[in-house]
């Protein structure tokens, strides 16, 4: 099988806190990949081990080997292509301070688009899939450090979208949305994924079982399985993924 990432024997740690431990695993292309368990898992690690932002943290140490579509993410020289490649969206938002417009034109016009009609085009559609172009096309030039908490969530959506990432990891981007916003995107995101890769780290166990293909559970750090989203749910191999995804513990 193709694999888009792999994990292979993969150990992250701040300092002399481990924040992840041996992690082992395989996520198909095109596909949407959820990750659930309780707070300080390992899960916002995870997503920051792929595109190497895990590099802004001084006391970061990663060993073992992450493949983006085969090749070892710490042999790639232009980190900056990597992360175009692999969007990450965190769930507090961070707005350019510039237009909305700008916030989700400003890649495309470094990576060389420049034609008025293509870049209103190209804005346009990712507001769209952000759920977002209905609120706010009659105001493209306001600054969107203005729009409310969930409106910012979803222009950086839309910003991420703006690269044409291979992987789009999503950390709780529903943390700001209303509920009928959200089931807007997911439907969005289940449409992507025939272009992309999705891999959607959740705190709420019902999305995975909507959306995911595979769902992982994270645990104090540690993989403690990961398969089928519906065997996952409902025949898990361990006990405690079993007791997390019926609620009786997280």
């Amino acid at each position: 099988m193709n694999y888009q990432v792999e994990f292979q024997d993969v150990n992250v740690s701040y300092g002399s806190d481990i924040a992840l431990q041996n992690i082992n695993l395989q996520i198909p292309k095109n596909e949407i990949f959820g990750i659930i368990g309780p707070a300080n898992a390992g899960k916002t690690t995870f997503l920051k081990a792929i595109n190497r932002t895990l590099e802004f943290i001084h006391n970061a140490k990663t060993k073992g080997d992450i493949l983006f579509n085969g090749t070892n993410v710490r042999s790639i020289r232009n980190v900056y292509e990597l992360r175009r490649k692999v969007g990450v969206v965190f769930p507090l938002p961070v707005g350019l301070p510039m237009s909305i417009f700008e916030n989700v034109a400003y890649a495309p016009r470094r990576s060389g688009i420049h034609d008025k009609y293509e870049l209103e085009e190209l804005v346009q559609r990712c507001l769209q899939q952000a759920m977002l172009w209905d609120e706010v096309k009659d105001r493209l030039h306001m600054l969107g450090t203005k729009l409310s908490g969930g409106q910012q969530q979803r222009l950086t959506i839309a910003r991420a979208l703006s690269h044409s990432p291979d992987v789009l990891c999503l950390d709780e981007f529903s943390i700001a949305i209303d509920p009928v916003t959200t089931m807007k995107i997911e439907d969005v995101l289940s449409e992507l994924k025939d272009e992309m890769t999705i891999i959607l780290v959740t705190n709420l166990v019902q999305q995975a079982r909507r959306l995911a293909d595979q769902t992982a559970f994270f645990n104090k750090s540690e993989l403690v399985e990961y398969g089928p989203t519906e065997k996952l749910f409902t025949s898990p191999d361990n006990q405690l993924t079993y007791d997390y995804v019926t609620g009786d513990f997280g």
